[in-house]
C-alpha cells in the first residue's frame, strides 16, 4: 500500500506559501530567500527539527516531486522542488501564482 500523503497536502493547504525545508540544505535556504524577496511571509517546516518530520518527508517522496526537500506550496498547490520554481520563475509565472495565492500583496 503506499503512502498516505494527507498531512503533507493538508500542512500544505493551510497558508498561501508553504515550504518544506531542512535547517543546513542550501537549496532549502536558496528558496526562502528567494520568496522572501518577493516579500512573501511563507509558512516554513524544517523536517529535521519536527517530531514527524521523518513521516512528512516520506509522505513527500511519496508525491513523486524527486528531492524531498525544498518542496513548495502555494494555495494549496503543490509547485515542486528547486526546478519547477526556477522553472516558474523564469517565465514569469511564480508571481502571479502568489498573488493570486495572497501570497505576496503588491
Amino acid at each position: 500500500m503506499g503512502t498516505n500523503t494527507n498531512t503533507v497536502r493538508n500542512l500544505g493547504a493551510q497558508r498561501p506559501l508553504v515550504i518544506f525545508s531542512k535547517t543546513g540544505c542550501c537549496m532549502s535556504d536558496s528558496m526562502k530567500t528567494l520568496f522572501y524577496g518577493f516579500g512573501a511571509n511563507p509558512m516554513i517546516y524544517e523536517l529535521d527539527q519536527l517530531q514527524n518530520g521523518q513521516q512528512l518527508e516520506r509522505e513527500l517522496v511519496a508525491l513523486g516531486r524527486g528531492p524531498s526537500v525544498p518542496m513548495v506550496f502555494v494555495g494549496g498547490e503543490l509547485i515542486g522542488g528547486p526546478n519547477e520554481v526556477n522553472s516558474l520563475h523564469l517565465r514569469g509565472e511564480l508571481m502571479k501564482k502568489l498573488l493570486r495565492a495572497k501570497a505576496v500583496h503588491v
